[in-house]
């Protein structure tokens, strides 16, 4: 991080935070050419994230403004017969990234992680996406070559179910 760097601060989100929440959720579905998928909206999010607790989010702050956000929620390892993080999405403003921001976060969660109890922190990223796949590398994470990620969701979702 360069020493002009404004500092990173990191608090857990408030339920005040759902429409800020959706807007950068929104930002970064133009980013990873994905908006049309974008179904959430502020009563969704805030019944999710702060009624069910299902998952949480932190709001990433600079010089005392939002610059981003990471959603987050438990998986389990069967094998290690204990909880994980999964980090569903970390999303900083263009003008903040490549700030040492993104590595901050990830450090961040894995504290969050082992202060819990957890054996792993896990996340997926787009493989044309080389700034957050270096910050991944950087962290020594490790690509999980072999696996393949399935989705059913919409109409197949609602086409299996009914089976």
């Amino acid at each position: 991080m360069k020493s002009d760097t404004p500092q990173l601060t990191i608090r857990a989100a408030k339920t005040s935070d759902a429409s800020m929440i959706l807007h950068f959720i929104e930002e970064l579905a133009d980013y990873e050419q994905l908006r049309e998928q974008v179904t959430a909206d502020v009563s969704t999010l805030s019944f999710w994230l702060f009624d069910k607790k299902t998952a949480e989010a932190i709001i990433l702050e600079a010089t005392g403004e939002p610059i981003g956000f990471a959603l987050f929620f438990y998986n389990f390892s069967t094998f290690l017969g204990k909880a994980g993080i999964y980090l569903e999405d970390l999303y900083l403003l263009p003008e903040h990234r490549n700030m040492g921001y993104g590595s901050q976060v990830l450090a961040y969660l894995a504290k969050l992680a082992l202060s819990r109890n957890c054996g792993r922190l896990e996340f997926s990223c787009l493989d044309w996406n080389k700034s957050a796949l270096a910050c991944y590398h950087k962290a020594k994470a490790e690509a999980l070559n072999g696996w393949t990620t399935y989705r059913i969701c919409g109409d197949d979702l609602l086409r299996l179910a009914a089976e």
